[in-house]
């Protein structure tokens, strides 16, 4: 087998990682009439394909497991099958260490902490924590900002009392956790009774 620099490589194993490496082929396009740009234009468009449809069957497995794993969490406006995935890895195989609310917030790092300083009365989130599991609340809570419309109309409400937009996005991720929580307790009650 020839690398795509032309310099010889030993096959490799499975055919995934032949179209990992097929599809970072470049070809040079401006020169098509040479069969070896032809053929990694050919390949390459072959790979990309094979790794779509690689990519979305996986995406279909992980929306049937956390669907049965977590069927409240999943059902839960803007989580899809990754956030609730990640957000499941997040509270790890203890979920009793979660007593509350505040401590699934504090574990995802958006509890508030103060940071005013003189007149200001303001807070920020709690920078620690798992931060995919914060990444996964503020990837809902822009897809909730996007379509949902109660969060449009608590961003409008929170804009006109003068709250700026990453005020706004923290709260409504506090908002998100606090549903998050009641919804993953229900989940796990259901799969140990």
């Amino acid at each position: 087998m020839i690398s795509w620099e032309g310099t010889p490589r030993p096959p490799s194993g499975p055919a995934s990682t032949t179209s990992s490496h097929t599809s970072r082929f470049r070809p040079d396009t401006g020169n098509l009439h040479d069969p070896v740009q032809a053929a990694k234009l050919s390949l390459r468009s072959i790979a990309t394909r094979a790794l779509d449809v690689e990519a979305r069957a996986l995406k279909r497995q992980l929306d049937a497991l956390t669907a049965s794993a977590a069927p409240a969490t999943s059902a839960i406006f803007g989580l899809g099958p990754d956030t609730v995935s990640t957000l499941l890895v997040a509270i790890g195989d203890n979920p009793d260490r979660l007593r509350s609310e505040a401590a699934f917030a504090h574990l995802c790092g958006v509890a508030p902490i103060p940071a005013s300083s003189g007149k200001t009365n303001r807070h920020r989130l709690h920078r620690g924590g798992d931060r995919s599991g914060n990444r996964a609340l503020h990837i809902a809570v822009v897809v909730r900002l996007r379509y949902d419309q109660r969060s449009k109309t608590y961003a409008k409400r929170r804009t006109t009392e003068g709250k700026s937009m990453p005020e706004i996005i923290r709260c409504q991720k506090r908002y998100l956790a606090r549903e998050v929580f009641t919804a993953l307790r229900a989940d796990y009650a259901t799969i140990t009774t």
